[in-house]
Order: C-alpha cells, then structure tokens, then sequence
C-alpha cells in the first residue's frame, strides 16, 4: 500500500486576542493563577462573523498554496471539528463550496481535541487504498463559542483558530519511493468514560433547545479535571511510546514532539512519563490556549514555517480529548 506524505501545512488565527488580564475581568482569577496551572497567556476569539469554515479556508488557502497544489488536484476534503458551522451540511462541505470545488467528497471528523490524529488516520486510509491522492484534512475550531464564561476552571483554556495539511501518495512528485512521510499512526478510544470531558446540549438527548436545557448550562464544555488528567497522562504517554515501538525507533530518535496543547501541567507530565525532554517537545498553549483538534496542525505549521524541521527529522504528533478518544502520529519530514 501506499505511504503517504504531508506535503503542505497552513494555519490561520483571528485576530482578536484576549489576555488572561481580559479574563482577570470576568471570572476570579489572575495572570499568575492562569499561567502556573496551564501555562495560558493569551488566546484568539474568532469575531462575529467567522464561522468554523471561515477560519478553516484561510488555513486551507495556506497549505495549498506550501503544496503547490490547487482546488482542481484534490480528490477530498476532510475537516476535524466539535464545533461546526452548522450539524447539517458539514463544516467541509462548506469549505468544499468556499473553495469552489464542485468534485470529490467532503465529510467532518469529530474526535474532540484528539480530532486531527483520528482524521489524519481516516486520510491515511483513503490514500492507501488509492481511493484517493491528494487529500485537504483541516481541523478547525470555535471553542470560545462553547464556553461558560463565569466557569473559572475552564474559560481560562479556550481559543480559535485553524491548521491544514495537503495529504499526498508516495512519489506523487517524481515516482521515486518514498523516504518520509507518515510511518505510523495508533488512535483510541473509550466510551465508559465520556462524561469526563463534554459538551451535553445540543445533540438528540436535549433537541430542541428550550429554556431548561439553556438555564442548566447543558450548551456548554464541561470537564471532570482531576480524573481527566490522571487518565489523560497515562494513555497519552502510552500511545506516543507505542507508536515508537511499533516503528522500531525511540525517544532519542525525535526531533520534535508537537502535542496537543491542552495544558501546560499534563505535557510536562506526559513528556516525564516518556522521559522525553521538555527542550524537544514544541509548545505554542502560551500564545492561543487550547483549540482542541486544531492545535497540533496550528503548531505543526509553525514548525515548518519557522524552518525548526528538516528532511529527515522525526516529528510525534499525538493528542487526547474527549470521546474519551486519543492517539499519536509518527511522521518522517
């Protein structure tokens, strides 16, 4: 089967910036209390008018654009997101109509924060199989538009924003066997513990919306910290450790761990149980918080940008969220 290469990343954020002294302003908190526990220093809010497309096309354009690629040679598009424009049509079949693309197929992923793993595992497939060549796989989010902004446990973590990737088949460029490219990928999942991290309102259990759903606050995030992070710390580490070993290769072989960026404490906790160094795993929660599946590929894009990979470096993508759903991606560059 085909192995398949990441040809093109691109990111987008809005450019409104809230601070933790903005939140200072709404909730009982402080810089200090914010930093110290999830290392959040400031975060963008989408403006009114952005949907989860929106954010998703200036992404997409970008990545493309790195590529070299155009709307006509893509066969799919594919979009992680908890937070779409609308349940129905998708949030890629938006995109595919902003893009003007009127062929192929696009359909959403929802993983949570785990989200762009699992997607990238469903492009992987289609590629491999050769039910498709070139794939657009963008995770997108509008997380501030799911917060309870008097919650001073969770408010504190959300942005928005976007990350793209061109997916490709091996030796699209020049037919000659591929030397990078995505060399493993291992996604979990398990149900028993869904209520650990969700958003209840909205779905079948509470449709239509009403005045009781709204004033039990059921339309917002909710998390059981605690227990997540203790359950987030050992199956994350474990996948990331597994997806090593199922490549032959190790901890010493990365050049770059690009986590999702959930909070502060818990990469550092999974970064000890790895015993990998904090110096190679890349963090950008300082600068936009956690945007749930868009972290990895916003971070990831900013990698390659700012010219911190080359040929040949070992790249683990990994991430955990709600479901609850995790998994780790290991990528030769």
């Amino acid at each position: 089967m085909q192995r398949v290469r990441i040809v093109g990343t691109g990111s987008y954020v809005p450019q409104e910036v809230i601070t933790n002294a903005d939140l200072e302003r709404l909730v009982d908190t402080s810089d200090e209390w914010i930093r110290s526990r999830t290392g959040v220093v400031e975060r963008r809010r989408a403006a009114k008018d952005q949907a989860t497309s929106d954010l998703a096309l200036d992404a997409a354009r970008a990545a493309l654009a790195m590529a070299g690629r155009a709307v006509n040679d893509l066969d799919m598009i594919v979009v992680a997101t908890i937070t779409p424009d609308t349940y129905c049509p998708s949030a890629a079949c938006w995109l595919q109509s902003k893009l003007g693309m009127t062929h192929g197929v696009a359909f959403d992923v929802n993983a949570a924060c785990a989200g762009f793993i699992f997607g990238l595992s469903v492009c992987e497939q289609f590629i491999k199989t050769g039910s498709a060549r070139t794939i657009l796989f963008v995770a997108s989010e509008v997380m501030t538009r799911t917060v309870n902004w008097s919650d001073r446990e969770s408010c504190i973590l959300w942005g928005d924003g976007a990350g793209a990737v061109i997916l490709t088949a091996d030796g699209e460029e020049d037919g000659s066997p591929l030397k990078h490219g995505i060399l493993a990928t291992n996604i979990y999942t398990d149900g028993t513990h869904g209520e650990k991290l969700q958003l209840p309102g909205g779905g079948s259990r509470t449709t239509p919306i009403s005045h009781e759903s709204v004033s039990a606050d059921l339309h917002t995030l909710r998390m059981e910290g605690p227990d997540s992070f203790k359950i987030a710390v050992r199956t994350w580490s474990t996948a990331c450790l597994e997806t090593l070993e199922a490549t032959g290769l190790s901890v010493a072989d990365l050049r770059w761990h690009i986590p999702h960026q959930a909070n502060l404490r818990m990469i550092e906790a999974v970064a000890k149980r790895m015993k990998l160094q904090m110096s190679k795993v890349y963090l950008t929660i300082h600068k936009y918080g956690n945007i749930s599946s868009a972290t990895v590929p916003i971070t990831l894009d900013e990698v390659v940008r700012t010219g911190q990979v080359a040929p040949g470096d070992l790249l683990m993508l990994s991430a955990f969220g709600g479901g609850l759903a995790w998994g780790a991606s290991l990528v030769r560059w």
